[in-house]
């Protein structure tokens, strides 16, 4: 297998271990010397640190026993030739220090860094020590730590916290697993987060979508290394710049006939808003038709809502079968409930065998139930509902979002897309996709309704790349609601908001600007 493919070097996510086995590719086979490669590290996290807060005067630097910690001492070392005020801390005794890490302390010494050790200060010397500071550096814990941090770390980390001074975290916060994006204890709340030679996947989803703040890559040089190693990433990441690409051109003589029918069942009673959503979702993202299955009472606000769906209501199951065979593709669970009206619905859009993408209630319906694995599906579920497939916890969910997925889509088939900050799209391939970035305001109900008629719309038009049409609806789901939030803010972030951005974002996709033709 090719050390990565898929996408550009840069947006490969690797794991802890194998981003550990380049840096000792590079070392090893490539002959660069380690402590040169860690000062390289020193020189660009402190060239982050100055650009991004160029007026700080005075740092604290936290270094922990490992070569992040060995960074660390470099880092501050350089802020002292460069005259910045630095209280160096060493939360691990330096006697501990190997290697590497301890020629980094020795230079920092060297160079007039204090080293002061944690375990001298007593809390009045602890508090004054942020007290004084305006900005902090995290080097206490690496990729190589997993599970929660021990003490004094944990403490440490928790006063980081409670500081509300702002955090440059070195290669990753302490208390984040570099491979899951977990955190199962305390954890650095980073302003800027500097990683270094292989983009960690646990700083782009899970809790790592949330400590990291702004992610700055930088390879030192090793992107050989990464390609010589032989080691192949886990993840790839894709933001909306890095997938539009992947939507095809539309012909100067296209017809609705060419961009698929979309048919969304949905809207038990008490719940039409949510099929009303995700209808109009798929009608601003493309589909040549779109049809709406949902409960009589509901007709009326749909047709007023969105006039462009055609809004059929159906009291009983029997009554799809004959708006299914007319579909390319069936959005079938938001709002459906759990009542006999839903089950009925569900049942008759899986015996169609058409493709589908399932949702919210369809998915808590066949968590109940026996069914084959499709290939022609997409599942979106959230955590939740994630855990009721699966039979377990949220937190077993959220322990390990890639596993999570790829368990899911070997169980029930097709494409899995599982909702959450850093957004996980399995396929089956050994590379799964990561929708990189997360926006708070999306923390409300009905947006996960918008995002199912996206990607039904978007299958619709690459109904043989269910894979693709799942991770672009991801990454301009995410985008229309960051552009929306810039205009409306977070708070009041509701999914229309996103459904009104939908084609403005899509524009950019667009070859022209105008009708074609000659004036």
């Amino acid at each position: 297998m090719p050390p990565h493919t898929g996408g550009s070097l840069s947006d490969a996510l690797f794991s802890a271990d194998s981003v550990r086995r380049i840096d000792q590719y590079v070392i090893g086979r490539q002959g660069v010397d380690g402590f040169e490669l860690m000062q390289s590290a020193a020189r660009a996290a402190f060239r982050r640190l100055v650009g991004h807060w160029p007026d700080v005067e005075q740092l604290l630097v936290l270094c922990g026993a490992g070569n992040n910690g060995g960074d660390g001492y470099l880092v501050a070392a350089r802020a002292v030739s460069h005259g910045l005020t630095v209280r160096c801390i060493a939360v691990a005794p330096a006697d501990k220090l190997g290697g590497d890490a301890r020629k980094a302390w020795e230079k920092a010494v060297a160079d007039g860094v204090e080293v002061e050790e944690l375990a001298d200060l007593g809390e009045v010397g602890l508090a004054s020590l942020f007290e004084s500071a305006e900005l902090i550096v995290d080097a206490m814990l690496g990729t190589g730590v997993s599970g929660a941090p021990r003490e004094p770390f944990a403490s440490v980390i928790a006063r980081c916290n409670r500081s509300g001074l702002p955090v440059l975290a070195v290669d990753l916060p302490s208390g984040l697993n570099a491979t899951t994006g977990a955190a199962e204890g305390e954890v650095i709340q980073a302003a800027l987060t500097v990683t270094f030679i292989g983009r960690k996947v646990g700083l782009y989803t899970g809790q790592g979508a949330a400590v990291c703040g702004g992610v700055i890559f930088e390879t030192l040089n090793a992107d050989t290394g990464v390609v010589g190693s032989g080691e192949c990433p886990i993840a790839t990441l894709r933001r909306w710049d890095s997938v539009k690409s992947w939507l095809p051109a539309r012909a100067a003589d296209a017809h609705k006939g060419r961009f698929g029918h979309v048919l969304v069942v949905a809207g038990d009673r008490g719940f039409g808003g949510a099929g009303i959503l995700a209808a109009e979702a798929a009608v601003r993202s493309g589909a040549g038709l779109v049809s709406l299955a949902t409960r009589p009472e509901h007709v009326t606000a749909a047709l007023a809502r969105c006039p462009s769906v055609m809004v059929h209501g159906l009291i009983h199951g029997s009554e799809l079968p004959a708006m299914l065979d007319a579909a390319t593709v069936v959005v079938c669970g938001p709002g459906l409930g759990r009542s006999a009206w839903g089950q009925q619905m569900l049942q008759q859009v899986i015996e169609s065998g058409k493709p589908r993408v399932l949702d919210a209630d369809a998915l808590n319906l066949l968590s109940s139930r026996v069914t084959t694995c499709a290939s022609a599906q997409i599942l979106t579920p959230h955590p939740g509902e994630a855990a009721r497939l699966l039979d377990c916890r949220v937190p077993d969910i959220e322990v390990n979002r890639i596993a999570a997925a790829r368990k899911l889509q070997s169980l029930y088939g097709g494409v899995v897309l599982l909702k959450g900050a850093g957004t996980v799209i399995a396929s089956g391939a050994d590379v799964v996709d990561i929708a990189g970035g997360s926006n708070p305001g999306m923390a409300t109900g009905g947006m996960g309704d918008v995002l199912s008629g996206v990607i039904g719309a978007l299958y619709a038009q690459m109904i043989e790349e269910p894979a693709h049409a799942a991770t672009i609806g991801a990454a301009v789901h995410l985008e229309a609601a960051c552009r929306a939030s810039a205009d409306k803010g977070y708070m009041g972030l509701i999914p229309t908001d996103v459904i009104d951005a939908l084609p403005q974002v899509f524009r950019e996709t667009e070859a022209v600007s105008s009708c074609i033709g000659e004036n």
